[in-house]
């Protein structure tokens, strides 16, 4: 009874305890303003290359792979025999990328201060990962990355918003859906994985103009109900938002807007 008792209490104290999993690209750092340009062209000339179409086509296909799988990785290992390791290589082939990275001034701190584990949850490559996180300064505040390869079931590479593929990482990473909070810039996998029991944050700072001015319009006319919070600065994690709970229950202590 006892050990009933005192597993009972250690359940109830993971699941009170935050964990935060931070997309990438749009939310720690601003991928529109440099790198995404530069890895779109990358991916769209492989994509031309590999389908043998023109780069206008290859366009068009990249969106369609990335909309129907989560990733144009997946949609060209299920259309196409390639190397999804060159794949990963070759458009992510961007020398050094501190002249690239444009993130929030106080980034560091603000994530810092945050309480509860922290861990990477992104559709990119490991090594592109780790390498955005460094040239942030940020890369030993997450315990993990849990980036593409990751993500890959037996021999099936899996993407964002996979709800099989969440479930597994998240269970081997010892995390609880009912503790996790995503942080991420696409409203697809906040209302897919809202479903799991996660409780969503959409950042919107580092959105793309026409997406920013659509996510303006949707507000306007109502929250969706898949959207706990709905933010343009990470510095808003440590506040309240009007008469809705804060992420992580309540405020950190001493922190305002």
């Amino acid at each position: 009874m006892r050990t009933a008792r005192a597993a009972s209490r250690r359940t109830r104290a993971a699941v009170g305890t935050p964990v935060w999993l931070f997309d990438l690209d749009n939310t720690l750092h601003a991928a529109s303003h440099a790198i995404f340009p530069a890895i779109n062209r990358l991916m769209t000339d492989y994509v031309a290359r590999v389908a043998q179409v023109d780069r206008a086509h290859a366009d068009r296909l990249r969106h369609d792979y990335t909309q129907r799988y989560g990733a144009t990785l997946v949609g060209l290992l299920r259309h196409h025999a390639i190397d999804p390791h060159g794949f990963l290589r070759e458009v992510h082939a961007l020398g050094d990328l501190a002249p690239l990275v444009r993130a929030e001034r106080g980034l560091s701190a603000w994530l810092r201060a945050l309480p509860g584990r922290k861990l990477i949850l992104t559709n990119g490559p490991e090594q592109y990962a780790r390498e955005v996180l460094d040239a942030l300064g940020i890369g030993k505040l997450f315990e993990r990355v849990i980036a593409i390869e990751q993500m890959q079931d037996g021999r099936a590479w899996r993407a964002k918003p996979d709800r099989a593929m969440l479930r597994r990482v998240l269970r081997q990473a010892g995390v609880q859906p009912a503790s996790a909070i995503l942080v991420e810039d696409t409203r697809g996998h906040l209302k897919r994985y809202k479903r799991l029991g996660l409780r969503t944050v959409w950042m919107v700072g580092h959105l793309p103009p026409a997406d920013d001015s659509a996510g303006q319009r949707m507000v306007g006319s109502g929250r969706p109900h898949y959207v706990d919070h709905r933010i343009r600065s990470l510095k808003s994690l440590h506040t309240s938002s009007g008469s809705r709970r804060h992420p992580c229950g309540n405020p950190v202590p001493g922190k305002r807007n």
